[in-house]
């Protein structure tokens, strides 16, 4: 799998993306966004300073189905993995639906 978009840079959000970047065999882009880019620039940190590896970081509004569209145009990833708040899962899985991504979604 080459590129994988991850949204969402909370607690479950840094392990998730620590887990990916430990098997690059799978995930050999990875990209963390999430509406506060300071988190997501700790996590690449974190990565980082293990030896792990880059991670790409960006910004969205996990609310904002367009916004969730253009992040996806932008990197064109193979794979969504949803680990952001609950109430975000329409929003993200309809901008996977008009984008033909697929998606994963560790909760639901």
């Amino acid at each position: 799998m080459a590129v994988v978009l991850q949204i969402g840079a909370g607690g479950v959000g840094g392990v998730v993306a620590h887990k990916m970047a430990q098997n690059r065999e799978v995930f050999s882009r990875i990209i963390l966004a999430s509406r506060t880019l300071s988190k997501c620039k700790t996590i690449a940190d974190s990565i980082r300073t293990k030896g792990l590896g880059e991670i790409e970081i960006d910004e969205v509004d996990a609310d904002n189905v367009e916004s969730l569209v253009a992040l996806i145009n932008k990197y064109r990833p193979k794979l969504v993995v949803n680990v952001a708040l609950p109430y975000q899962d329409l929003s993200i899985m309809e901008a996977c639906l008009r984008t033909k991504t697929h998606y994963l979604d560790t909760a639901n």
